[in-house]
């Protein structure tokens, strides 16, 4: 609907304009994440290949120039003669017509309605957040150094070091800053995986420590020692002009999110590119409505994908586009759509969303626990991820043979 109708997260009309992090998660072999990738991979994903094209230093992780990533997506849906592009608001759902709702998770508030009545029941919501972005010739170089925790892949991250008199000075200044007033519709019902910095520091003085300023991993090079916490810096975009504040998603107002970050080694001069933030995301409940191949229960011909069916993550958000895309082709096809094996990635994931416990339903990312538990007990977790993987890539090679060979039939 951009840019006839905008919302308060997005800057611009492109597709797929990465609001929240530029981070695809993790690549380091055998991880879930990973695996979710491979799937990709051999499913020929188009957004995985633009993002390998757009992809910025982020040590073992996948990150991306968002700014580039989203051009290109947008050049290559606007090259493609199969697509016709419409924009303009949706305000009604034929279920009679073959239907994918991919609406992110800023679903406009009148298609939200016409959502709530297809399913019958009110869906859900939560807040999602922002981190900031700071300019990268506005860091002191000299108070920070580069480094990837453990060593793991290059050391492409800027790590801000403080000690435990500076934590300290920075803990109390975080939980005293003002927040953004809360309007009168808001509900702050934030998920758990993205909670405001300021909430995470308000469970405990040292829980911060623990979470996204851990140190563990992290010895300064020139002093040879784990410093008391650290703030990462995370390259934004190609250009590598600007970093953004791994983990730092907030609730405070701007002024004081200027005053608060710039007690942090390294950032008191720091000038902001982009201030924290909080925005709605949408959600269905998941289990209540969609089937293993994402189709309503009640009604088969309207599908579902992206964060608004019940998953979190950028690459979680692709695997379930993709999959609604190859259930759609079946179903236009009048043959039954088959979903993906429940041991692979993309069949856990979406097992997940289907099956989990409707009553405390919350999206999920990618995780072993998603996938099922190997027959015999490993005890070694290395090794026991690993023949899962094996395993999820097994079941899912064999499900794209099937799907791929029934379209080339067509």
């Amino acid at each position: 609907m951009r840019p006839v109708r905008s919302t308060p997260a997005h800057q611009t009309a492109d597709f797929a304009e990465l609001v929240c992090s530029n981070s695809l998660k993790s690549d380091s072999e055998n991880t879930a994440p990973w695996l979710l990738k491979a799937e990709m991979r051999r499913a020929a994903s188009l957004l995985l290949e633009i993002a390998r094209v757009c992809a910025v230093p982020a040590g073992h992780a996948l990150a991306v120039d968002r700014v580039e990533f989203s051009a290109r997506v947008t050049d290559a849906i606007a090259r493609e003669p199969l697509i016709t592009v419409r924009r303009e608001e949706v305000t009604a759902i034929n279920p009679e017509q073959l239907t994918v709702v991919a609406t992110g998770p800023l679903t406009s508030d009148a298609l939200s309605a016409e959502i709530a009545r297809l399913t019958g029941a009110a869906h859900l919501s939560f807040y999602d957040s922002i981190s900031p972005i700071v300019e990268a010739d506005s860091i002191d170089r000299e108070k920070v150094y580069f480094a990837a925790r453990y060593d793991k892949g290059t050391a492409d991250y800027i790590n801000c070091p403080m000690t435990k008199e500076e934590y300290d000075c920075f803990y109390d200044a975080l939980v005293a800053a003002e927040p953004v007033e809360e309007k009168e519709w808001e509900k702050l019902n934030y998920f758990e995986s993205c909670l405001p910095i300021e909430e995470i520091a308000r469970r405990g003085r040292d829980t911060l420590r623990f979470g996204p300023m851990k140190p563990v991993g992290l010895k300064d090079p020139r002093t040879g020692k784990m410093p008391y916490a650290v703030v990462q810096l995370r390259q934004e975009n190609l250009r590598a002009d600007s970093y953004n504040l791994v983990g730092f998603q907030n609730h405070i107002k701007f002024g004081e999110q200027a005053r608060v970050l710039r007690l942090i080694p390294g950032l008191e001069s720091a000038r902001f590119a982009r201030y924290g933030q909080i925005h709605r995301n949408t959600y269905i409940n998941g289990p209540s409505v969609l089937s293993d191949t994402l189709q309503m229960k009640e009604h088969p011909r309207i599908l579902f994908a992206g964060q608004i069916c019940g998953v979190e993550g950028y690459v979680e958000s692709i695997t379930t586009g993709l999959l609604a895309g190859v259930h759609a082709a079946s179903l236009a096809h009048r043959e039954q759509a088959i979903a993906a094996p429940r041991a692979s990635a993309f069949g856990s994931l979406v097992n997940y969303v289907a099956h989990a416990e409707a009553k405390d339903f919350q999206p999920a990312n990618i995780t072993f626990d998603l996938l099922p538990s190997l027959e015999e007990h490993v005890r070694d977790r290395k090794v026991r991820h690993e023949r899962q993987c094996a395993r999820a890539l097994t079941g899912f090679d064999s499900w794209w043979e099937h799907v791929s060979r029934a379209s080339a039939v067509r």
